[in-house]
């Protein structure tokens, strides 16, 4: 038990024979964890003479933050844009499942979908914590329907709307209500948008440009405005140009304002982004990058036809596409399968494939005070890798809530 000079009474935990992921590279260092948290062990060895009660032998694992999906549409049967009796029910079967890929937090995601489907389904998804039922839910990603009819990829046409009333008239009224959501996804171009952007932003809302024809200079004063986030990077929106390299051109220009950082998602499955393309955005902006399954409800599903939202969806090989078309409408891929894929594309380093589905989507979400990183004081939320970054265990707040089966 802890020292009578203890701070609490709680016990403690201590992680031996692993390398953790802290300040950009792995140490072999054991870690500290007391009531969820990250213990400093100096203060705990000389302010409290305390100990171990608890040591967990993590056998030479890789200890890595938890990894946090801001854009997974659904899995295993569940699509988040159906309107079911039960959706909490469908967002927790799911929160549950994706422990196993290393994903301790998400933002479950609508993709764009008639106003009675928000209505319906928003109320029902709340922001929580994780623990053994599942992962935490830290907020609905509402990706469309203010989004370009060009640019629709996968999102029903008849759904699509604009800003005609001049901006979160328009949005309160499709959605119903702002409640527990952490990012919304719209086209810059769109009449009002800049409006849009600020207001949500003011309110504590991460904007994230995407499914979009905007210029690069629409792009420039969107994030002038507040958008700090870029959906799903070349997928959805006008191709790089030279001469004008839209959304994309964010990447390197000089008109972000100096104290801000436009995070980028990418959906490293190796198909909807080349190795080329992916190792161009990475050289240009790695800080920026933030891996996201984009995943579909026929994640974790065998091939053949499953829905997204309004949409049936028809699994080939790795591959979901539009029924009967050739469109992609997001991926069957699981987070720890995107990190594996984004370190042999792009040749980083085993420490920045890590921090691209931890720290960067803490620090894009305003969350890196606590999660995405192990500085003493966060949340012990962990993954426990082997060196081909197979995830071997999951920890949310010190606690083992899924493990590989030997």
């Amino acid at each position: 038990m802890p020292s009578n000079k203890s701070v609490s009474d709680a016990p403690i935990t201590q992680f031996i024979n692993c390398r953790i992921l802290r300040e950009q590279r792995l140490q072999r260092e054991d870690l500290w964890v007391r009531e969820g948290r990250i213990l400093d062990p100096e203060k705990l060895f000389f302010d409290e003479q305390g100990y171990a009660d608890k040591r967990v032998d993590c056998e030479g694992s890789i200890i890595a933050p938890g990894f946090i999906d801001v854009q997974i549409n659904g899995g295993y049967g569940i699509d988040f844009s159906q309107a079911s009796e039960d959706v909490s029910a469908g967002v927790s079967f799911v929160a549950k499942k994706i422990l196993q890929h290393g994903v301790t937090s998400f933002c479950p995601t609508l993709v764009t979908s008639p106003p009675a489907v928000y209505h319906k389904v928003l109320p029902q998804v709340k922001v929580q914590d994780g623990g053994h039922h599942g992962a935490g839910v830290l907020g609905v990603h509402l990706e469309g329907p203010f989004i370009s009819l060009e640019k629709k990829g996968a999102h029903p046409e008849q759904y699509l709307r604009t800003f005609q009333s001049g901006g979160m008239n328009d949005l309160l009224e499709v959605y119903g209500g702002l409640d527990n959501v952490a990012m919304v996804t719209l086209a810059p171009e769109l009449a009002s948008s800049q409006s849009v952007v600020r207001d949500l932003c003011q309110r504590g809302i991460t904007v994230s440009l995407g499914h979009s024809v905007a210029n690069l200079s629409q792009a420039e004063e969107a994030v002038q405005h507040g958008a700090s986030f870029i959906t799903h990077l070349f997928n959805a929106m006008l191709p790089f140009h030279h001469r004008d390299p839209g959304i994309v051109g964010l990447l390197t220009s000089d008109q972000v304002p100096a104290d801000r950082t436009v995070y980028y998602g990418m959906i490293a499955d190796g198909i909807h982004t080349n190795p080329a393309a992916l190792r161009i955005a990475h050289r240009a902006h790695p800080s920026g990058l933030v891996l996201v399954t984009d995943a579909i409800a026929a994640m974790g599903l065998p091939p053949g036809r499953h829905t997204l939202g309004q949409q049936v969806i028809e699994i080939q090989g790795l591959h979901a596409y539009v029924a009967g078309t050739k469109t992609l409408s997001g991926s069957i891929a699981t987070m720890d399968m995107c990190v594996r894929h984004f370190k042999q594309a792009s040749g980083c380093s085993v420490e920045e494939a890590l921090e691209a589905a931890s720290l960067h989507p803490a620090q894009l979400l305003g969350l890196s005070h606590k999660k995405g990183n192990l500085d003493y004081g966060s949340d012990a939320d962990l993954v426990l890798l082997d060196d081909a970054l197979n995830v071997k265990a999951t920890y949310i707040s010190g606690e083992e809530v899924w493990r590989r089966e030997q």
